[in-house]
């Protein structure tokens, strides 16, 4: 949705531009008419860069407020920041059809011959910033390289009257670029080809990773202990819940592997391979979130279920932590993509799912459950925080009596090793973890079965 807002607001910009450019041509069939459209789009362009930051918290602060969320805030940030600039680019080509014309039997031709080049400019223009210019150099520079090139270009038009503003647009990549997202702590950031990466430490020390706008926090490091008090301390009762010892297990979406971290000291045998499509992510875990505290942690750079379908290793425990909205990769919430996770765990094995969801709407997890009962014989949710959900779905059915008493006998010893501390309190409502574990009929949903 948030795409869509974005990219259908730009093709409304370009329509209105393409209708104005052509009235403005008929009227005004001037090159330096022209040149001044390109040279005004790009000082708009120059300038948005810098103007972005305000209108975009701005926006992010009023919309968490009134929770319309993210939808609705990237609609009118994108109305803001690029009506302008897009609009008046729309307009150069029609503008530039109307001064090429000097015989109608040619127009075909001619019209041809601008959209091809115009066509041929935003696959050059859409490659080299994604694939190279905001890798190497970020967003902010990349824009007003842009701008630069556009004022350059109406140095054709206007001479040299627009010689200064060009000089002025090649002087802002002078500029330091300074920090993307200047904020209190910030340890590190990057912007890689996927998303804003940054990791922000809090005045006790505690580091977290966010990415994009920072609405939520992909990872937790804190000194001294491998506990969060956050959902990833829920993943520790996975173990216990096997008929067997736990060898391996899977974390798809392993960020800056907190999860991994967790089972250095408390499942000590548990090879884990983790899966994390961003360079970056790993990066900054490695560097400031503890990423390589546990030995027995193989990173892979990969997305999670070509993963899956290429590897030949079966799981006891298979994790998928990337359920953030509006962030839902929805090739990892189908039923084939349920069918191959199961098809990699052993016998008995469990898919653990972290839920992330609004208080009071759980629509998406009970999307994600109806999914997985199509596949698995049983389902377990776990309401446990108030902005997650845990889903546990199981290779084999247990019966609810014999979930909780297994739940109690295997659960308790683990948890006892456990450090007293606050991190091993549940954030919802400041129970002790070990209580909502070794009571799991006030805490767990009942066991869903499917029957085909």
């Amino acid at each position: 949705m948030v795409w869509a807002n974005i990219i259908g607001l730009i093709l409304v910009y370009l329509s209105v531009g393409y209708w104005l450019g052509g009235k403005l041509a008929d009227r005004a069939p001037r090159p330096a008419l022209l040149g001044g459209i390109v040279l005004v789009a790009a000082a708009f362009i120059a300038a948005t860069p810098f103007a972005a930051r305000p209108i975009l918290d701005a926006a992010l602060r009023g919309f968490d407020s009134i929770s319309v969320g993210v939808v609705v805030g990237s609609f009118l940030a994108a109305l803001a920041l690029f009506a302008v600039p897009v609009t008046l680019l729309g307009a150069v080509s029609p503008f530039a059809i109307r001064l090429s014309l000097t015989e109608l039997e040619r127009s075909g031709a001619v019209a041809g011959r601008l959209y091809a080049l115009s066509t041929v400019g935003s696959i050059i223009g859409t490659f080299v910033s994604a694939l190279v210019t905001i890798q190497a150099f970020g967003t902010q520079r990349t824009m007003i390289g842009t701008a630069a090139l556009l004022a350059g270009c109406s140095v054709l038009l206007l001479r040299r009257r627009a010689v200064p503003a060009t000089i002025a647009a090649a002087g802002l990549l002078l500029v330091p670029a300074g920090v993307v997202k200047a904020s209190s702590g910030l340890l590190f950031e990057r912007e890689s080809p996927y998303q804003y990466v940054s990791v922000v430490q809090w005045d006790d020390g505690t580091r977290v990773l966010q990415l994009n706008e920072g609405v939520a926090y992909h990872s937790m490091w804190r000194r001294g202990s491998v506990l969060t008090g956050q959902y990833w301390d829920l993943f520790a009762m996975l173990p216990p819940l096997l008929g067997h010892p736990a060898r391996n297990m899977l974390v798809i979406g392993n960020a800056g592997g907190t999860i991994a971290r967790m089972y250095g000291p408390f499942y000590p045998g548990v090879a884990i391979d983790g899966v994390e499509l961003d360079p970056s992510v790993t990066e900054a875990g490695r560097r400031f979130l503890g990423l390589e505290d546990n030995p027995r942690l193989h990173v892979y750079t990969a997305d999670g279920r070509p993963f899956l379908e290429r590897t030949r290793n079966r799981y006891d425990l298979i994790v998928v932590d990337a359920y953030r909205q509006p962030y839902v990769p929805f090739y990892l919430a189908t039923r084939e993509f349920f069918e191959l996770a199961r098809r990699h765990l052993r016998p008995g094995g469990i898919l653990a799912l972290n839920v992330a969801k609004i208080p009071g709407d759980d629509r998406l997890t009970r999307a994600v459950d109806t999914t997985l009962l199509a596949v698995f014989p049983q389902v377990w949710r776990w309401p446990a925080l108030r902005f997650n959900d845990l889903v546990m779905a199981l290779d084999r059915p247990v019966p609810r009596s014999e979930g909780r008493g297994s739940t109690r006998e295997r659960c308790q010893p683990s948890l006892d090793y456990a450090p007293t501390s606050s991190a091993a309190v549940s954030a919802s409502s400041g129970t002790p973890v070990s209580k909502r574990l070794a009571r799991p009929s006030s805490a767990v949903s009942s066991p869903r079965t499917y029957r085909p």
